[in-house]
């Protein structure tokens, strides 16, 4: 899908190598946001829907058409359900998985409808809203602008209004339809959208006090691009309001932290997901327990339910492959010559499908100054990142197509 991607690039000249084209149109399909090319205010309208479309379509993982696709292949839907869907309990909204794909659909359209509507009534001609409605309710982050969302400081509805919607979109999209069938405790009660709500409230404030004086006179704009830029990143978005870069170190530091946190299970976000830090951090809390308490038997569980020991094992494991495959792709970067804290931003960027990051990827950067060689590496990330890791290694092993 990412090398027919590239092809509209390609032919409209608006990408003139394959590689370039393919990293763009992987950004696209995997939500990543990064880009390669250094003027998108240069490009045609058709080009601009394509890129904001391929975010459209990569939102959901793609779930719709891979699960027609790949069945025919021998990867079952329930497969690609537990890829894109993750979580301790991958609890399905209908008993079938095109059914439960088809009502997520309508929520993700929803979304994009609603915020469509509501950026025109701030302002934004229709075009420009529905490709800023395409790259926010994905959590995809490209701009059809070289300067991000920078355009609309001025516009604090339509900043305040990208922020909500993004946040809206870290959120598993199942929980909406407990919303509208009324399951209001199971919703208010989920451990993950607590975590999701705490660490945003908590990020948002020290970043805004953070700001606020060393960079911004004003509280309320300190405020203002505190909530863009903790949900942007928070959501792997992507979406900048200021050159985050230039900022103090504390505030650096809680967006690189909240790079590799990501969102909810079931969103549109990548990076490691919050339900695997919940259940990381009550397996920590087990074993401390256990030192002062070695007889006790004290289960893991969230939502009320008990976590499997195949469950822990997953995530222990997972999130053990993404932090190596973090540190060996930033040594693989460094090669670049870029630095070896740019190296790691652009690591963490890409895995996490975040796009945006500091150093030599900041927001006034593209990834346009990279190698072919490295360039194409990027993309195996955005795309290693995307499936969770295991699952594209899975397709990748020979063994797995033999059973």
């Amino acid at each position: 899908m990412s090398i027919c991607g590239a092809l509209p690039y390609l032919f409209a000249g608006a990408i003139t190598t394959i590689p370039d084209a393919l990293f763009e149109s992987t950004s696209g399909f995997t939500t990543t946001g990064a880009t390669v090319i250094d003027d998108v205010e240069s490009l045609p309208r058709g080009i601009l829907f394509w890129r904001s479309l391929t975010l459209w379509i990569g939102g959901m993982g793609i779930l719709v058409l891979y699960l027609t696709v790949l069945p025919a292949l021998g990867v079952s839907g329930q497969q690609i359900y537990k890829a894109e869907l993750p979580g301790p309990v991958a609890d399905k909204i209908a008993p079938k998985l095109a059914d439960t794909a088809r009502i997520l659909y309508v929520v993700y359209g929803g979304m994009t409808a609603v915020l469509t509507i509501l950026l025109m009534f701030g302002g934004l001609a229709f075009f420009d809203a529905l490709q800023f409605a395409f790259a926010t309710v994905s959590s995809g982050g490209f701009s059809i602008y070289n300067s991000s969302i920078t355009k609309f400081n001025s516009n604090t509805f339509v900043l305040i209004t990208i922020s909500v919607f993004m946040i809206l979109s870290g959120v598993n999209f199942s929980l909406y339809y407990d919303l509208r069938k009324r399951r209001f405790k199971s919703v208010f009660q989920n451990t993950e959208l607590r975590l999701y709500g705490a660490l945003l409230l908590l990020a948002t404030a020290a970043v805004m006090l953070n700001l606020y004086q060393n960079v911004f006179e004003s509280l309320f704009e300190a405020f203002k691009h505190a909530l863009v830029q903790v949900s942007s990143i928070i959501t792997t978005n992507g979406f900048a309001s200021a050159n985050f870069d230039q900022w103090p170190d504390f505030s650096k530091l809680i967006l690189f932290f909240l790079m590799f946190t990501g969102a909810s299970a079931g969103s549109t976000t990548g990076a490691i997901k919050l339900f695997r830090v919940v259940i990381a951090g009550k397996v920590i809390k087990r074993e401390i327990s256990q030192l002062f308490h070695p007889r006790a038997v004290i289960p893991v569980t969230m939502n009320g339910r008990m976590v499997s020991k195949e469950t822990i094992r997953g995530v222990c494991a997972f999130l053990f492959l993404y932090l190596a495959v973090f540190a060996a792709s930033t040594l693989i970067l460094s090669l670049e010559g870029i630095g070896m804290a740019s190296a790691a931003s652009t690591s963490a960027a890409v895995l996490g499908n975040g796009g945006a990051g500091f150093g030599v990827v900041a927001p006034i950067h593209t990834y346009s100054q990279f190698s072919p060689a490295a360039t194409l590496f990027l993309t195996f990330l955005m795309l290693l990142g995307r499936l969770e890791l295991f699952t594209l290694i899975a397709i990748i092993t020979p063994s797995y197509w033999k059973q």
